[in-house]
């Protein structure tokens, strides 16, 4: 079952709304640090995408702490969630604190003293605590994007999976898998700084034409072993889902590259 155009197009036009956000990554914390995280984030990035400064109007924070929390950091994190800025701390230096207020243990990311950042893990924990909206700061901050990607992938391999076992009737989970898969290639293509427009319909709609050969294998499947229907089709769904994403992943980098 073919997805409907004017379901793609609503897709893309709210998919060009959400590039219009310009919030920055916003890096605080001691100068020597806070600079040297900065500078692995901004390497590659478009003017202004990372800074320092206030996270009020962040698309995300992320404050580096070496020692006991002080007044401005604690204001920092109160503004942060008072604006509803999605916040990681990074602990670092030999009096680091176990917990910070105003932060989920999930969104804190330890460094050992004298290892320097791991910007990878700093990376993984922004992608997950984004979750969708990362791939518009992605676009922007490339050292953001491997792990927002991976997080794209994996997340929606997983509702792929919960589509394909809850969906009771044959053939009734299609739109939905193809749906989700179009929309985590255009976020994927978001992410990889790729304008979607009316023009790359036929292009995007190849990228994720695979997804149809891997639904009707697990159709063939399902003949021969019905009694594990659902599992098989949670299985498939998943798997073919991942495949498109990282097909798309690759495909989009290569994209980028010979811009």
């Amino acid at each position: 079952m073919a997805l409907h155009p004017a379901a793609i197009l609503a897709l893309i036009r709210e998919f060009r709304l959400s590039a219009s956000s310009e919030g920055p990554l916003v890096v605080e914390g001691p100068p020597g640090l806070a600079e040297s995280l900065r500078r692995d984030f901004a390497h590659g990035s478009r003017p202004g995408a990372v800074r320092a400064g206030s996270p009020s109007g962040a698309d995300a924070f992320v404050l580096v702490l070496a020692g006991p929390l002080g007044e401005q950091e604690k204001e920092q994190l109160k503004l942060a969630r008072r604006n509803g800025v999605p916040t990681i701390a990074v602990l670092a230096g030999p009096d680091r604190e176990p917990r910070v207020p105003y932060v989920l243990a999930t969104d804190v990311v330890a460094v050992q003293p004298g290892s320097g950042f791991r910007t990878d893990e700093i990376a993984a924990v922004v992608a997950a605590r984004l979750a969708e909206k990362g791939s518009s700061l992605a676009a922007r901050v490339p050292a953001l994007r491997p792990a927002v990607s991976k997080h794209l992938v994996d997340s929606f391999s997983r509702r792929a999976a919960v589509v394909g076992a809850a969906v009771f009737v044959p053939g009734a989970d299609h739109p939905v898998l193809a749906l989700g898969q179009l929309r985590m290639v255009l976020r994927l293509a978001e992410a990889h700084g790729i304008e979607i427009g009316r023009e790359r319909i036929p292009e995007i709609l190849g990228v994720i034409g695979a997804g149809y050969a891997w639904r009707g294998l697990a159709r063939q499947a399902l003949r021969y072993v019905p009694i594990a229907g659902f599992g098989v089709r949670a299985t498939f769904a998943y798997t073919g889902t991942r495949a498109i994403g990282e097909a798309a992943t690759r495909y989009f980098e290569a994209q980028g590259e010979t811009r």
